[in-house]
């Protein structure tokens, strides 16, 4: 039973894990900044399950509208500031480091301080066999895998994604051929941030709900995307399933502190053998 818990511990969080990492894979490939309030994206999707299950209403309604609230918000931000430091990234990527930390403290002021459960759409567990199997875990995973693909078709197989890889290959020469890729940053940026806020509701029922939730996974995710390389779909998936799968994994056997300095080891140990990408081998 105990290792049956271990694996669907650790698939569950990778899971969460990969559409945080491939959220901000996508803002960094596309804009060539690092949103370091993309933790705070987390936090905000999981606030948004928090108020609707508050207010008496389903909780799975408040994780369908989670992802839809964040773009709205990730939307603003990039329209009203984080579009007029495109130029100088250094400056955007403090941009949005204070940002972040305007709305981690705001939503610290609404919570009072204090950590907060929220029940998960899906209760108690299946058997499996003779093994008994998390249903919300379970569900984890599956939406996760769902959302992967959405993502990679609506990437290869759509008019928007043609016109998101033309800007991230050549913006120039893009918006020669008439793609407004002002349009195409803004939709980005709000699709990178939806994908946060979508991570942060499916995981608040699996762990509390606090102000600083979402900064462990900037950190970790920042790495993730380092680690698998920008411009890469599956270079962010896998960079972002190695850190979660060993972030998850690692404290079940070490202590948690000594956990996360092995993970950063084995990352930057990744990255100085491959500077170019987990997966840039097989790219080529």
């Amino acid at each position: 039973m105990t290792a049956v818990a271990f694996l669907f511990d650790v698939l569950a969080y990778s899971a969460v894990f990969v559409l945080v990492g491939l959220g901000l894979g996508i803002i960094a490939s596309m804009m060539g900044i690092f949103n370091f309030a993309h933790g705070e994206f987390v936090l905000l999707g999981a606030y948004t399950v928090y108020l609707f299950e508050q207010h008496g209403l389903p909780v799975w309604c408040g994780m369908l509208a989670a992802p839809l609230v964040v773009a709205l918000v990730g939307l603003l931000l990039e329209r009203i500031a984080i579009r007029r430091f495109y130029a100088t990234p250094v400056v955007a990527m403090l941009g949005t480091y204070a940002i972040g930390l305007s709305l981690r403290e705001g939503v610290r002021t609404l919570l009072a301080g204090q950590f907060y459960n929220v029940t998960a759409p899906l209760v108690g567990s299946f058997a499996l066999g003779e093994l008994s199997v998390s249903r919300w875990r379970t569900a984890v995973i599956l939406i996760t895998l769902l959302v992967m693909l959405g993502c990679y078709a609506l990437l290869t197989q759509t008019r928007m994604g043609l016109q998101v890889r033309a800007a991230l290959e050549n913006p120039a020469l893009a918006r020669a051929s008439g793609i407004s890729t002002a349009r195409v940053y803004a939709a980005t940026f709000a699709f990178g941030a939806g994908l946060a806020g979508l991570a942060g509701g499916l995981m608040v029922p699996i762990y509390s709900l606090s102000a600083d939730m979402g900064v462990p996974f900037l950190i970790k995710s920042f790495l993730a995307v380092m680690l698998g390389g920008m411009g890469s779909f599956d270079g962010a998936v896998a960079g972002s399933a190695l850190v979660g799968g060993s972030s998850a994994a690692l404290p079940w056997f070490i202590k948690p502190v000594v956990a996360d300095v092995l993970v950063f080891l084995i990352a930057i140990a990744i990255v100085k053998l491959r500077p170019d990408g987990l997966l840039s081998h097989w790219r080529r």
